[in-house]
């Protein structure tokens, strides 16, 4: 970073900026290799199913169908 910012060259500022401000955990990720991509696929997968069930009236119904985009097929598969 260093020299880059020594260089002169005023296109990688935001870049640098960004990296200082989220360095130790950019640093943490290639030590642990632990992401939330889990959990953010989880909750596409959720959002995905409350457009497609859009108007379920009963709570009971939409978690079932959660259980079931989850689990299920493993289940019956």
């Amino acid at each position: 970073m260093r020299r880059v910012t020594s260089s002169g060259l005023s296109c990688f500022n935001r870049f640098i900026k960004t990296l200082t401000t989220h360095l130790e955990i950019i640093s943490n990720y290639f030590l642990s290799r632990q992401t939330s991509g889990f959990v953010e696929g989880l909750n596409s997968k959720i959002k995905v199913l409350k457009r497609r069930g859009y108007g379920f009236t009963n709570r009971k119904r939409l978690f079932q169908r959660v259980y079931i985009d989850l689990h299920g097929y493993a289940l019956f598969g």
